[in-house]
């Protein structure tokens, strides 16, 4: 089955809860229109090399059909799946750490599962419905690029992740990753089934890996090594830009005191390893992750 029905059918079973989505189809349709006008425009052109032409005129640089409706679409999609996909995250991750009356308000706020066996099945929905968007986004863009006989669309993912709205690098993607773990080891349920399969720490060549495989499409390996200390990340935070660090290096990194936190970063420090600006101030902590390698460490 290709990506686009596969994608579609997941999609049209998740319609009832509104999870948004990337309009694929609408794209694509962008994208068809826009080679119907490249090949009709290529037909009227005296060239003297086909491929060195297809490669260096058209719609490479400039796209009239393209650049004012492609991109943009784009953008607003992920924007609004990033968006929902952390704001679910982010109170799902509140409910299963908070006790007695939080718990108790968050439920009242918010529609969210009573109990560890569904509080599980919610989470790996989200990572789910992270992976496969993300998977969505790479395969619009490498159509993108197939079309055009260009690179913009690989460029555009570079963007991406300094725009947040690349799916895998979001630090609420690893926390539901370890959050996981962490409870479907308190139920005792070690065969996922759907989708998603692999959700495991592993240690390869003393590196710790946190990952997931999506069907045949994607298998994520997030690395938990500080880049900083080159050490197992201790008490781990994530950056904006994706990033993951021990919280005592990135306050070093960034000039902070432990006591001061993150929070009082300049807004020009950047991340040690792709030198983003502005990525200190609302950075994750992983309390999650923090308790699951804890546990593989026995240090709680």
């Amino acid at each position: 089955m290709k990506f686009c029905k596969r994608y579609e059918e997941y999609m049209k079973g998740r319609k009832d809860k509104e999870f948004p989505g990337v309009g694929l189809k609408k794209l694509k349709k962008i994208l068809k229109k826009c080679r119907k006008e490249f090949q009709s425009q290529a037909r009227m052109r005296v060239i003297e090399d086909e491929r060195e032409q297809d490669e260096t005129s058209g719609c490479s640089n400039h796209c009239s059909v393209c650049d004012g409706t492609f991109f943009p679409s784009l953008v607003v999609d992920m924007s609004k799946v990033v968006g929902f996909f952390n704001k679910q995250a982010k109170s799902l991750l509140e409910l299963h750490l908070a006790s007695g009356i939080q718990r108790c308000m968050i439920w009242f706020g918010a529609k969210l599962p009573k109990n560890n066996v569904a509080l599980i099945q919610e989470g790996k929905e989200l990572v789910t419905y992270a992976i496969i968007n993300s998977i969505a986004l790479r395969k619009i863009l490498k159509k993108y690029d197939k079309v055009h006989y260009s690179k913009k669309g690989r460029a555009f993912r570079s963007r991406a992740q300094m725009m947040q709205i690349e799916m895998l690098h979001s630090p609420w993607l690893s926390e539901l990753i370890a959050f996981y773990i962490n409870l479907r080891e308190k139920v005792n349920n070690k065969h996922p089934s759907g989708l998603l399969t692999d959700f495991k720490l592993t240690f390869n060549d003393a590196r710790p890996m946190l990952s997931c495989s999506l069907f045949d499409s994607l298998k994520l390996d997030i690395d938990l090594t500080c880049s900083i200390c080159l050490d197992t990340v201790f008490d781990p935070v994530c950056l904006t830009c994706g990033h993951i660090f021990c919280y005592m290096c990135c306050c070093l990194t960034a000039s902070v005191t432990v006591i001061d936190g993150l929070k009082a970063a300049d807004s020009k420090a950047k991340c040690p390893l792709c030198r983003q600006q502005g990525v200190f101030e609302r950075a994750v902590y992983m309390d999650e992750l923090n308790i699951l390698l804890s546990k593989r460490y026995n240090i709680i």
